[in-house]
This record gives structure tokens, C-alpha cells and sequence, in this order.
């Protein structure tokens, strides 16, 4: 039996083709524009708030106007200028000197009650930020929450050690931070046994993204469906 040939699919029309045509467009230029801007914002912002501390002497800005001749802003003066600033004062402060002001500094700090409550919340803070930025996590992977049958994306961070490995017993125990949609910068801190958790093949970066996007951008979405076919063959019918 001779199927009936499929007709051909209608031609876009002029309007419709250059309407998809931008929309394409902006997908690409969006994220590089709105990156650019931040960066660009970032910077001045930077500036604005460190070369009105840079003694007039050696303010990049007005020296560049004396030598030139030109009254031009050039944005990331104050930016190099604080980077230099903050090398010099990490190099002062890893010798013995530089220790040993810095220990005098705090402690003289410390001993002002309120300024004592403000340094130390922020220097915890700026402590955990960095600390943050040098670990990273192992693993994505899926866990029941916030009951049996509904699973959720999380991250491994750490096995359980210390007191909560000792309270919680023998069997092998996992930190799983699972983050909210669209924000992944907030969440909750799950303690999980290990036979419970299901490890994923993506990477932590590609399940951030399927957070982020709330599932609308799935990654490996082919190479997931051939295997899966590949496993299954009737589930492809």
C-alpha cells in the first residue's frame, strides 16, 4: 500500500523570516551586550569609589591629565590601581613585620565594641567567599527531596566528617547542597546517605544550568535519548 506523499511544509513568509532572524540575533548579542555592560558598570563603579583615596600626588588620572594635556576618563585606572595596592599590602603582610602590624591593627579593632562587631562579621564574610572560590563541588546528582518520589537536583560537596560522620553512625554519609531555581546561589544543605544519592555523568556546570534555566535547557539532551534507546529499543517506538 502506497502511503499518500506528505506536502511540503508552507514557505516562511518575508516578515516571518527576518522576525526569526532577529530573534536569533538577540539570542547571540544579549548575553555578550549584558556582559559587557556589567564588566563596563563594574569598572567605573571600582573607580569611583578608589581614586577619591588616591592622594592627589599619585592619582593615575590626574597624572595623566598633567602629562597629556587631555581630560579623559580612562576607565580601569582605579582598578589597576587597586590591585597594585592590594599585592603590595599581601606582600607586606606575609613577612614578619607586615604580620605582626596586621596583629596589632586587629587587635586594637577588637577592643572597640562596635567596631569589633563589624570587622569580624566581615572578615568571616570575605573568609568564606574566598574559601568558596577555591573549592568547588565533585558531582551532580539526584535525591528524593522533598519526599520519596520527587527527585531534585543537587551537588556533592564533601563526605561527612567530624561530628556529624560520629553522630550519624558507621554508614557513609554525604553533604549534598541542593540550590533553588533560578537563583542557585541559594538552597539547602542536605546530609544524605551515600547508597541513597544517584551520581550523574553531567557535569556540575551543565546541571547548574538546567537549574538555572528551571529545565528549559537540558544538556545532552540527544546523546541522553540515544542511550536510553540504545538501552530500552521499544521505548524509541
Amino acid at each position: 500500500m502506497q502511503l499518500p506523499e506528505t506536502p511540503p511544509p508552507p514557505r516562511r513568509g518575508f516578515f516571518a523570516s527576518l522576525r526569526a532572524s532577529f530573534f536569533t540575533g538577540l539570542v547571540v548579542i544579549a548575553p555578550i551586550g549584558i556582559t559587557i555592560w556589567l564588566l563596563w558598570t563594574l569598572i567605573g563603579w571600582i573607580d569611583s569609589w578608589v581614586l577619591p583615596f588616591v592622594p592627589r600626588a599619585y592619582n593615575p588620572v590626574i597624572l595623566f591629565q598633567e602629562w597629556t594635556g587631555l581630560e579623559i576618563n580612562i576607565r580601569g585606572l582605579g582598578v589597576a590601581t587597586f590591585l597594585i595596592f592590594t599585592v603590595l599590602v599581601g606582600w607586606v603582610a606575609k613577612g614578619i613585620i607586615g604580620r605582626s602590624l596586621i596583629s596589632w591593627a586587629e587587635s586594637l579593632v577588637l577592643s572597640i565594641p562596635v567596631l569589633r562587631s563589624i570587622y569580624g562579621g566581615l572578615k568571616q564574610i570575605v573568609e568564606t567567599v574566598l574559601a568558596q572560590g577555591e573549592q568547588n563541588f565533585d558531582k551532580a546528582c539526584l535525591i528524593e527531596y522533598p519526599r520519596k518520589g520527587i527527585w531534585a537536583i543537587g551537588f556533592i560537596s564533601t563526605s561527612s566528617k567530624g561530628e556529624l560522620a560520629a553522630k550519624l553512625g558507621p554508614e557513609p554519609m554525604v553533604s549534598v547542597f541542593v540550590p533553588t531555581t533560578p537563583n542557585p546561589t541559594s538552597g539547602f544543605l542536605l546530609i544524605f546517605p551515600q547508597k541513597d544519592v544517584i551520581y550523574l555523568d553531567m557535569s556540575v556546570e551543565d546541571a547548574a544550568k538546567l537549574i538555572i534555566s528551571a529545565g528549559l535547557v537540558y544538556p545532552n539532551g540527544e546523546d541522553a535519548k540515544k542511550a536510553l534507546e540504545e538501552q530500552v529499543p521499544d521505548a524509541a517506538e
